[in-house]
């Protein structure tokens, strides 16, 4: 069973009233990164490839041309346990030829993650703009997440 927007809201850092929704709650653009060189998964490890941050002007706009970049949502969050996570594009990406693909959020997780943002067609997004939604299912699992990403960017 999927929880209530007000029940995710609580596992998030902090969040203004209108990013409640009835089923989610909405996460902000805090950061974009562009990908710089390749990097690696192997059988025995993982490399995440050199990022260079995007600026934004001085009124806090990215102005991003089509292609793939990394977003960091702006807030931190917690998946608690009995739980897993999905983040979700909000449909005004959807609707600006924009997607946002993620991975699933293992209970446990906590962090400021990272989606990748896939740009059809040139959009300006401004820090702090709501680009997704978090949902959380309840989930039988066996231990919480411990792996590398645990804490990232907070």
């Amino acid at each position: 069973m999927y929880r209530s927007g007000r029940f995710v809201a609580e596992q998030l850092s902090s969040l203004a009233p209108e990013a409640v929704q009835p089923n989610g709650a909405d996460l902000t653009l805090g950061a974009v990164l562009e990908q710089r060189e390749a990097g690696h998964l192997g059988v025995d490890g993982k490399r995440v490839g050199e990022r260079a941050t995007v600026e934004p002007d001085e009124a806090g706009v990215y102005r991003l041309s089509a292609g793939a970049y990394v977003v960091r949502y702006g807030e931190g969050l917690a998946i608690p346990e009995g739980h897993v996570g999905f983040v979700l594009p909000r449909s005004s990406l959807l609707r600006n030829s924009c997607t946002l693909d993620t991975a699933v959020w293992d209970a446990g997780y906590e962090g400021r993650g990272e989606g990748l943002l896939r740009v059809g067609h040139g959009i300006s997004l401004e820090r702090g703009a709501r680009i997704a939604q978090l949902v959380l299912a309840e989930a039988d699992h066996e231990g919480t997440y411990d792996g590398s990403y645990q804490g990232e960017n907070l």
